[in-house]
């Protein structure tokens, strides 16, 4: 009797479904993800973080942003940022390349390779971009837009088409700019990012339930 009850307990410990594992998202990008301006705590990973916590994800997000960077520099760090290890990534890049008027052909091609070296390890990605401004002429604004879209589909990425998009909802872009920007006009403020992560959250919960064995 005592091995037959045995045996009964393994069937059901067998039966029941697997934990969730812990996992570890990487956060790429530059001062959009980094917290430019803010106190540590009210920056875009540690507001996602807090968020996705709430919602029961056993998560870690990792902050690999760097204020200032273009993509080549997130292309540059790729390598030793996934070296660190991790279950999933969101590319947040291009904003500075905008700002120079960088060659869109040059962002395509660098944030190509981060994809690509994301893609080799196995990571679900979320892609997040930012429209380019007409006063490049459309030429550019159409070759720059088109990138997030194609490289999405390329690799079977989420994509969040404007970080910006939660603070212009509902508003014009002035109104939104006054209400939730720093007084640079570039950085959102404490409840701009909120209101960017409460937008951006359920799109990462999608991102790590493509993670095998996670939650």
């Amino acid at each position: 009797m005592r091995n037959h009850s045995f045996v009964m307990v393994l069937v059901m410990l067998a039966a029941l479904p697997a934990a969730a594992r812990p996992l570890t998202l990487i956060a790429l990008g530059d001062s959009l993800t980094q917290g430019y301006g803010l106190p540590p705590e009210d920056g875009l990973v540690p507001q996602l973080q807090s968020w996705l916590r709430a919602q029961g994800q056993d998560v870690t997000v990792v902050n690999a942003g760097v204020s200032g960077d273009t993509s080549a520099g997130g292309r540059s760090r790729i390598d030793w940022t996934l070296a660190g290890g991790g279950d999933a990534i969101i590319v947040e890049l291009g904003g500075n390349d905008l700002l120079r008027g960088i060659d869109p052909a040059a962002t395509r091609a660098n944030l190509d390779a981060i994809l690509k070296a994301a893609h080799a390890k196995g990571l679900p990605i979320l892609l997040i971009g930012l429209p380019a401004p007409s006063n490049y002429g459309a030429d550019y604004q159409t070759a720059f837009d088109a990138i997030y879209p194609d490289l999405a589909r390329q690799y079977d990425a989420l994509l969040v088409p404007d970080y910006f998009a939660p603070l212009t909802a509902g508003t014009d872009r002035d109104s939104a700019m006054k209400a939730y920007m720093q007084g640079d006009g570039i950085h959102p403020d404490a409840e701009g990012v909120k209101r960017i992560v409460a937008a951006l959250g359920p799109e990462v919960v999608r991102l790590l339930a493509r993670v095998p064995g996670g939650s």
